[in-house]
């Protein structure tokens, strides 16, 4: 069955339009409460990041979960990989994330996490949305869920990430700039680093409710960049709006993005005898990391773009490393979803073990230049296009041209009504000729 309400990674839009408005966000708490607190005594955690309207959010969901008769615990802002390791920890029934991870303030959204840390099967998801269908009905009053405040979600989570390097292993003789996008890693990314030892600066890190990723973040990494050479820092650390993204800047000021990040601690975990399997990644994964995993006799298995596509294959798989290049990386050895602190942190060890420079471990891997064009559609359906024996004739074409030196990818975008154009190789004219002239045949069809 299609999923009326949730999407690739919760519910998500803009405050007050669609189903991001208080009425619909109560209705989904009492949802969710119905589907995920059946049993006796349940606990469902709800976690938020800096953006003004989680407190509205929040004070909803609380209510809807406790007319469902469930006990709440509330987290305050934490990271989204915190809010799924203190669900695993408190043994809670289910983790509730309010944010909308890189976007600005004006959206928000909803995901969650089951008991074990991880997001919720399309099956739980199903049934959420049965129950949301049905007239809200509140328990008898002596059954109403309760809430609590949990004081020390941020000291629990810093020691947990701390914990994921080894313990005798310090930074003393790093200094990081680190950028938490005005986020919900502002309590928390600079003080694991600190207790590490790291000489840190801090940027991005005074929210007031709309300053999230603005200007600043894994999305905007100019900023980064500067304050990198300004402080004459040894790397810097970009997180988004909820933390489970990373990008870095080494010392020179070059940008690592997840490509280059997921191959450094790939490499890594080989010298170290702590890999087995391959590595997995997207549909978008430059072709130059798959050639150099290649060369470490490391394979690449592609998915669809998104994080949950990674880790459903690295649970088929039973294999521990994924990512992509917008920053999501996913260490299954050190924790259960995608996050931006302990990828660094695994980074910052790497480092420190191999004495080598961010600039020096990045730069072993040669990626292939990469363009992606968007073509609009206009009164005609992505599927239609897709679907033409010109548009398929003429991709044939552009990979012959290619070889086995580049690739072609073209797919319909998952919210706007666009067709994405991707086409990588070794040669960056012929890419850009190409590139224009694949879009320029969709756009004709269009």
């Amino acid at each position: 069955m299609s999923k009326k309400y949730f999407g690739t990674d919760g519910i998500r839009g803009r405050v007050g339009e669609g189903k991001i408005n208080p009425e619909f966000i109560l209705r989904l708490g009492w949802a969710a409460g119905r589907v995920l607190g059946k049993q006796s005594g349940s606990r469902i955690l709800i976690g938020k990041d800096t953006r003004i309207s989680g407190y509205l959010f929040e004070a909803v969901l609380e209510a809807g979960l406790a007319a469902a008769g469930v006990d709440i615990q509330m987290l305050g802002p934490m990271p989204t990989p915190g809010i799924a390791y203190l669900t695993r920890t408190l043994h809670a029934q289910a983790g509730i994330v309010i944010s909308a991870s890189h976007n600005p303030h004006y959206d928000n959204g909803i995901k969650f996490f089951s008991a074990g840390g991880r997001k919720l099967p399309d099956e739980v998801e199903l049934a959420i949305e049965h129950e949301l269908d049905k007239p809200l009905v509140t328990v008898d009053s002596k059954n109403l869920g309760k809430a609590y405040r949990v004081d020390d979600a941020a000291g629990r989570y810093i020691e947990f990430c701390k914990s994921t390097i080894p313990w005798v292993m310090d930074f003393r003789e790093l200094k990081v700039v680190v950028d938490c996008a005005n986020g919900a890693t502002y309590h928390v990314a600079p003080p694991v680093l600190e207790e590490l030892g790291t000489q840190v600066i801090t940027i991005g890190a005074e929210p007031d409710g709309i300053n999230i990723n603005d200007g600043v973040g894994s999305t905007h990494i100019d900023h980064l960049q500067r304050a990198v050479l300004d402080h004459g820092a040894d790397c810097g650390i970009a997180l988004d709006g909820d933390g489970d993204r990373l990008m870095m800047v080494d010392s020179s000021g070059r940008v690592l993005d997840g490509d280059d990040i997921l191959y450094i601690i790939a490499r890594s975990r080989l010298e170290n005898g702590g890999f087995t399997g391959s590595v997995v990644g997207t549909h978008m994964t430059n072709l130059g990391l798959e050639h150099a995993l290649k060369s470490l006799c490391i394979g690449l298995e592609r998915t669809d773009v998104g994080d949950r596509h990674i880790m459903e294959r690295l649970e088929k798989r039973g294999w521990t490393l994924g990512g992509e290049p917008s920053g999501h990386i996913i260490c299954l050895d050190r924790t259960t979803t995608g996050d931006g602190i302990i990828s660094a942190l695994q980074v910052l060890a790497e480092i420190k073990s191999s004495g080598k420079s961010l600039r020096d471990l990045g730069s072993s891997l040669e990626k292939y230049p990469q363009l992606l064009e968007n073509v609009k559609l206009e009164g005609v359906s992505a599927v239609e296009i897709m679907a033409s024996e010109a548009l398929k004739s003429a991709i044939e074409q552009t990979q012959a041209e290619l070889g086995n030196t580049g690739r072609v990818l073209l797919r319909p975008s998952g919210t706007e009504p666009l067709i994405r154009v991707m086409i990588e190789g070794q040669d960056l004219g012929q890419v850009q000729t190409l590139t224009q002239q694949l879009a320029g045949t969709v756009r004709d069809l269009v």
